[in-house]
């Protein structure tokens, strides 16, 4: 998978907050320059190999969502809307409002923002009231190639008056169970980086998912730090915003991913504001420059 770090066209110059470091707006300039875009470098570990001819721009894989962008060398931006279907998620005590119905709104008013913006493609693993099981969710990020995995969900308590939002990467306590069970499978192929581990004893297998799984961990710790950074002055947090948990949608051995949880539902101030235009405006900004930075400095390492 590329970009060790589970949410376009044109070239658009941002305005940057006066608070930005010097090295920020470094960062930033490397990706506002005039077409023909940059050349985008190649992953720190080796990218899956393709099964089929790349996609062009705006066409489906058989079964898989439509990635949005139409340079194939920018990072692909995987956006999942937490629930849908039979799976209503928490559900306002005020209102009704379902968390499956605010995720999909948010997520595609993010996906719309790094459209927009132009520097990666996009993809929404449902863009309709649909169920996903948990693993098809970063199953669907991995096979279209994704370079960062986002999760969108709502948080909820059954009482008192909690607020903010929070996100979360995996635990290396959940790391260590799932790279057991990785390293367990039968069939060890395309685990990790399309390395086929079947020929691998089960003791090299492990260490090897494990490396792979904690290198990811890292980045995607990293951007979450990053998305608390560009957050904090347009959506209100939980003072503990980044939060460590093992779920079942973040443990892909070889992607990025954290999960958003972008409000409380369950808090009519909270649900109001992030059901709003303006509200999935703000979010929508914080995860697109959060995405423009991550991305920036992977290239300048290069």
């Amino acid at each position: 998978m590329g970009w060790s770090l589970l949410l376009a066209t044109g070239c658009l110059a941002l305005a940057f907050p006066a608070t930005a470091t010097p090295r920020d707006g470094a960062e930033r300039s490397l990706l506002l320059r005039t077409p023909p875009p940059p050349q985008w470098p190649q992953p720190t570990h080796p990218r899956r190999p393709q099964t089929a001819a790349p996609l062009q721009p705006n066409a489906r894989r058989a079964g898989l969502p439509r990635i949005y962008g139409d340079d194939p060398r920018r990072p692909l931006v995987v956006i999942d809307a937490g629930h849908g279907g039979v799976d209503p998620g928490a559900i306002s005590p005020i209102d009704g409002r379902r968390e499956k119905d605010v995720t999909l709104r948010i997520a595609r008013a993010i996906r719309d923002e790094l459209v927009r913006a132009g520097r990666v493609r996009v993809a929404l693993t449902r863009d309709d009231d649909r169920f996903l099981v948990l693993r098809d969710r970063y199953g669907i990020a991995r096979r279209l190639g994704g370079d960062l995995f986002l999760s969108i969900h709502c948080d909820s308590v059954g009482a008192g008056s909690a607020s903010g939002a929070s996100v979360y990467t995996l635990s290396e306590v959940a790391s260590d169970r799932e790279s057991a069970r990785l390293a367990a499978r039968e069939n060890k192929a395309d685990i990790i980086a399309g390395v086929n581990l079947a020929s691998t004893n089960a003791d090299i297998s492990s260490i090897l998912i494990d490396l792979t799984q904690r290198e990811t961990m890292n980045a995607s710790a990293g951007f979450a730090r990053l998305l608390g950074r560009e957050a904090r002055d347009r959506i209100p947090l939980k003072p503990n915003f980044h939060r460590m948990a093992s779920l079942m949608v973040l443990k892909a051995p070889d992607m990025p991913s954290v999960l958003f949880e972008t409000g409380y539902i369950s808090n009519p101030v909270d649900a109001d504001f992030i059901d709003s235009d303006d509200g999935r405006r703000r979010i929508a900004q914080s995860v697109e420059r959060a995405v423009e930075v991550h991305f920036a400095r992977r290239m300048a390492t290069r």
